[in-house]
């Protein structure tokens, strides 16, 4: 059996430079944010306006500058954790599955993930941005696909599946707790990616039956 020449992840580096250009814009051009605000997910809204379900995966809360002491700053650590984790795991996904595969799972999640959070706060007003399921998406189809993988994160060498485990504890537990952090749209994310892994996997069985 040939073995797949390795390939570059070059739409992990693509949606990292997006969510990054679009964070920095809204943080720096005052005059943009009302137009960012119009393409967050906002449940109430969201039939008025379905183009959110996508273009909120590529928004992050930096872009909304928040106010204290009468003076506005701008917290990126939102953007900077989500890019570091859709760093580590598209390195790891992308060469290893097809692009439209790829590129299927990362929007996938990332509108089911604004789907759950509709169903939970149907008529909520407050906007949800960022890749959070899409990320787990492609975290729930690695762990799927990918079992025995070891995952680097810096100096830790972290089986895949502690990883989805992890995640999907500290998400169902984060339901039960008073955040502005979407845990419905993390497990949506993560169950859709498990659930596709598992169907690529028994497609391939029967591909290979005999």
């Amino acid at each position: 059996m040939r073995r797949r020449a390795y390939r570059k992840p070059r739409l992990t580096l693509i949606f990292i430079v997006a969510c990054i250009i679009i964070s920095v814009i809204g943080a720096t051009f005052p005059i943009m944010q009302k137009t960012f605000q119009e393409l967050a997910f906002v449940p109430a809204y969201s039939f008025q306006r379905p183009w959110t379900f996508v273009t909120s995966i590529f928004l992050h809360g930096d872009i909304f500058p928040i106010e204290e002491n009468g003076k506005f700053y701008t917290d990126f650590s939102h953007l900077i954790w989500n890019m570091l984790a859709l760093f580590i795991f598209g390195i790891y996904l992308e060469p290893r599955v097809s692009r439209i595969k790829f590129l299927f799972i990362f929007l996938f999640a990332g509108i089911l993930g604004n789907v759950a959070y509709l169903i939970i706060s149907f008529n909520s007003i407050i906007p949800a941005v960022g890749a959070s399921g899409a990320i787990c998406g492609m975290l729930g189809l690695l762990a799927a696909l990918f079992p025995s993988l070891i995952i680097r994160i810096g100096y830790l060498f972290i089986p895949v599946l502690v990883i989805a485990f992890i995640w999907i504890i500290s998400s169902i537990l984060g339901l039960f707790t008073i955040s502005n952090i979407g845990y419905e749209a993390h497990l949506a994310g993560l169950l859709i990616g498990i659930l596709y892994g598992f169907h690529l996997r028994k497609k391939v069985r029967r591909h290979y039956r005999y």
